[in-house]
């Protein structure tokens, strides 16, 4: 069976990327590229979906909104 999941993916302070899969909880990794990154998100998702089983309730995705704030 296929699933889909959204992976939200950074830059940090250091120059690494760094993925998280919201539907998953502890669904992350990082990496220097982005190939390797999806590489390994891809099998963090795996790891979870065999930790937490395949009872995943479906999420629909709505969007990325970027919102600025003076401090």
């Amino acid at each position: 069976m296929v699933r889909v999941f959204n992976v939200i993916i950074e830059r940090d302070a250091e120059g690494y990327y760094v993925a998280s899969v919201p539907a998953l909880r502890g669904c992350h990794t990082q990496a220097k590229s982005l190939d390797t990154l999806m590489k390994w998100i891809r099998e963090a998702v795996e790891l979870c979906l065999e930790v937490q089983g395949e009872e995943i309730p479906s999420q629909g995705f709505i969007g990325v909104q970027r919102v600025w704030v003076e401090v």
